[in-house]
């Protein structure tokens, strides 16, 4: 019997459509699903929420507070777990913000990617240490952020495991610029490549007609679309770019710093902020209706998440092609070594095979590597045990450097040790 472990399960709005996909394949009716949260009443929801979601199709659910009681057994382990919640979410905003250091999600790179990360490690060492303990064989599937930073996090500590990270972006990406030039995206040809959240289509065609040109025509055609972030980048760098407006922005020196320009193409500061506190209210609201037996709302009809592909292909041995985030061996030759990098990988009963897609085009690469260069010195200073390499890493990070002195920074992120304190290692509290 395949077994399936949700760590973090709390997330129950994100658990309950990853559950609705992978028991809607008649493979994985009769799975055992295994949930675990450290806090006692999410547990619950995400409980009631899964054995709601499983109906009769004969899935076994278990639960359970402690997280190597969670894992035993499993073939894949889901994360989706946000250390320190809304509250360190709201300090990774406002601790910034009076420094006068604008953000709009502030949970990939910048400072608050950078914290996000920090906080995040001395979990994953411990998810890593109990998966290799009682199910090695396992494959996590993270989509926890900060992507790139978690997977080459795990990649250093723990090379054994089999770890991979997954993001809808690109999917997404492609599925809205198939429906802006009118072409049904389930007939769509095309190669993504890069760095989490900032990823390239680097092709990208319809019964082998190359669809840039048509994007350019609609581009052209409404001036609304010149006033967004991503539009920007392509119309400089050449290739379209896989993340929103509001990621984009703040992984390159150019935008949030001047406001004329946070005017021109309508960046919404803080919006994750909003965004959390939404989640916040979300889950509250879905507690309450289980509890009084009201019916939830429904989700949406298409949420296509890789996780549930994965988990069908290694049962069913069925191929797909998807985008995943792994360590760089070989696969972009033009980035670094060991970096976090998403390429398309094939998936069958034997597991996630990445794709080699050999050199991004120049300018693309150079962008990439100044995100790397924050991903690199972050997992440094957790690895090493060396905060002075946090103080880096937030020198070399693009907006940041953009907006902020050297000795702003200095102060920037003695603030925000002092702001996560126990959240964060020992050794990085200094």
């Amino acid at each position: 019997m395949f077994t399936i472990a949700f760590v973090g399960a709390g997330s129950v709005e994100f658990t309950r459509q990853l559950l609705r996909d992978v028991l809607s394949f008649p493979e994985l009716a009769g799975c055992t699903i295994s949930l675990h949260d450290i806090d006692p009443e999410r547990l619950e929801v995400a409980a009631g929420l899964a054995r709601l979601t499983a109906g009769e199709g004969g899935a076994r659910i278990r639960t359970s507070l402690s997280r190597r009681e969670a894992l035993e057994g499993a073939d894949v382990v889901v994360n989706m777990v946000a250390i320190g919640g809304h509250e360190a979410t709201m300090r990774d905003f406002d601790v910034p913000e009076s420094f006068g250091l604008r953000q709009t999600i502030g949970d990939t790179l910048g400072i608050g990617g950078i914290f996000r990360g920090l906080r995040t490690f001395p979990f994953l060492d411990g998810l890593a240490t109990d998966m290799l303990s009682v199910c090695p064989d396992a494959w996590l599937l993270n989509y926890t952020n900060p992507m790139a930073m978690n997977v080459q996090y795990l990649a250093a500590v723990a090379p054994r495991l089999k770890a991979v990270g997954l993001c809808h972006s690109v999917h997404w990406t492609v599925h809205d610029l198939s429906a802006l030039v009118g072409v049904p995206h389930d007939e769509v040809d095309f190669l993504s490549a890069g760095v989490n959240h900032q990823a390239w289509i680097l092709r990208w065609q319809h019964r082998g007609r190359d669809l840039y040109p048509a994007l350019d025509a609609a581009i052209a055609a409404d001036p609304g679309l010149a006033r967004r972030v991503r539009v920007d980048l392509y119309r400089r760098l050449g290739f379209y770019p896989t993340e929103t407006s509001e990621h984009s922005c703040e992984y390159v020196p150019w935008y949030l710093k001047d406001e004329s320009e946070v005017e021109r193409l309508r960046i919404p500061v803080r919006d994750y902020a909003t965004i959390s506190a939404e989640n916040v209210a979300t889950y509250e609201k879905t507690r309450d209706a289980l509890a009084a037996g009201e019916p939830l709302p429904p989700l949406e009809d298409e949420a296509v998440e890789y996780a549930p592909q994965v988990i069908h292909s290694l049962v069913t041995g069925r191929q797909r092609t998807i985008q995943v985030n792994v360590a760089n061996h070989g696969l972009i030759s033009n980035l670094p070594e060991g970096a976090a990098v998403e390429v398309p990988a094939t998936l069958d009963r034997l597991g996630v095979h990445p794709h080699r897609v050999g050199a991004l085009p120049r300018q693309l690469a150079a962008v990439n590597r100044s995100f790397l260069n924050v991903v690199e010195l972050t997992v440094a200073a957790a690895v090493e045990g060396d905060p002075a390499h946090i103080r880096h890493a937030a020198l070399c990070d693009p907006a940041t450097a953009a907006a902020l002195t050297v000795d702003q920074i200095d102060d920037l992120v003695a603030a925000m040790t002092a702001a996560h304190g126990d959240l964060l290692p020992a050794a990085l509290r200094r």
